[in-house]
């Protein structure tokens, strides 16, 4: 039986994962900030272990993987992501909160990444995902704005080419998957698509995923997106 780990498991997309992957026989380790607020994940019926991490804290990230170090993880998805403020203008950027917004979506993803990699490296599938944004790709920015989400964005996507290459001797592969505009918390109800569309298409690249494929940035539907 695989197993995930999945970060911001209790809504959105995270949620929705759990549930899929629950469904499809998986074992589920669900982590949120606090499991009281993950009244959706209680009602998943399967083999699924909540826990509570605040990626922000590297003392909690390096409990959680203490207690689960004998433990093989065959996919480890980064999917705890914030927008930041918005609308962001010039001349009115909150720098605090871009350092805020750097730390969720761009630091903690690695340090995740390095707390868990030998429960990844000791499993059968050795899989890292990061749920990226097509707003981070430098090419595909046509409207400008949004400072802070494209840059940290951006920014986790080259952390994580890096990534794919420093792993890749030891047989673990990793994308950047950008799950489309979707009607969650973030995305809001005007998205074009609903989180269980969205996430049976990232699972699907995701079942695919190689080495030789590994470092890309992806959309859901499998299509490669530019730098």
């Amino acid at each position: 039986m695989p197993t995930v780990l999945i970060t911001a498991a209790n809504r959105g997309l995270g949620l929705e994962f759990a549930r899929q992957y629950v469904a499809d026989g998986w074992r589920v380790i669900a982590t949120c900030r606090e499991e009281k607020a993950a009244p959706g994940l209680a009602d998943i019926d399967g083999d699924i272990g909540v826990h509570q991490l605040d990626i922000t804290d590297h003392a909690s990230i390096q409990a959680l993987a203490k207690s689960l170090r004998k433990e093989p993880i065959d996919l480890l998805l980064n999917n705890a992501g914030v927008y930041g403020p918005r609308p962001v203008k010039l001349g009115g950027v909150d720098y605090a909160a871009w350092d805020d917004v750097m730390h969720v979506n761009t630091m903690s993803p690695l340090k995740v990444t390095e707390c868990f990699l030998e429960n990844v490296a000791a499993s059968d599938l050795k899989k890292i995902i990061s749920i990226t944004s097509k707003m981070g790709s430098i090419a595909d920015n046509e409207a400008g704005g949004s400072y802070i989400y494209r840059s940290s964005k951006a920014a986790l996507n080259a952390v994580m080419k890096s990534l794919s290459v420093d792993l890749s001797p030891r047989g673990i592969s990793v994308a950047m998957l950008h799950p489309g505009w979707v009607r969650t918390d973030m995305g809001g109800p005007s998205g074009l698509i609903d989180a269980e569309e969205s996430v049976s298409g990232m699972r699907r690249v995701i079942d695919g995923l190689t080495l030789e494929t590994s470092g890309r940035m992806l959309n859901y539907d499998g299509a490669e997106i530019p730098w």
